[in-house]
């Protein structure tokens, strides 16, 4: 199983939203699993875009295993002020990424981000998924978006 993260804010535009939903629908049909976070926004757009059940989708609960602290700890620029469901949330952020063991990490990241970096919530997983050479491709960025297509279009 080949996997891809589709993930961004919460205040992403609706257009961008429903570009989303639709890169999910031809990624399933390519047979890639998406990984999301559950959240208001980017996450849901790429999940509704998902009618196989072919999704993980990672939520900020009890059940974030241990070793997703370790790059909150490295990756989150003031990890110390995290209470603790701020903390649950840039953990399963890891997962995201990584996977639920982190051992099978993603193929590439479909975002959108506000300023089209590495910001908000989104950023921490962004951050770890660069430090792992994995492919980013923000909606925010039009030369991002042609990238996208043309990787899109060849697998």
């Amino acid at each position: 199983m080949k996997y891809y993260a589709g993930i961004g804010a919460r205040d992403t535009p609706q257009e961008v939203l429903n570009r989303m939903t639709k890169l999910a629908g031809v990624l399933q049909r390519k047979s890639l699993c998406l990984r999301s976070g559950g959240a208001k926004g980017a996450d849901t757009a790429f999940e509704a875009g998902v009618t196989n059940g072919n999704l993980e989708v990672f939520l900020a609960n009890g059940s974030i295993p241990l070793w997703t602290n370790i790059f909150t700890e490295h990756f989150h620029p003031n990890p110390n002020a995290l209470q603790d469901y701020p903390r649950k949330l840039m953990n399963r952020n890891a997962m995201q990424i990584l996977g639920r063991n982190g051992d099978t990490p993603v193929e590439f990241v479909v975002c959108w981000t506000a300023d089209g970096k590495f910001s908000g919530g989104s950023g921490h997983a962004l951050r770890i998924a660069a430090y792992f050479d994995i492919p980013i491709y923000n909606f925010f960025n039009p030369e991002e978006v042609i990238a996208l297509k043309e990787m899109v279009s060849g697998i």
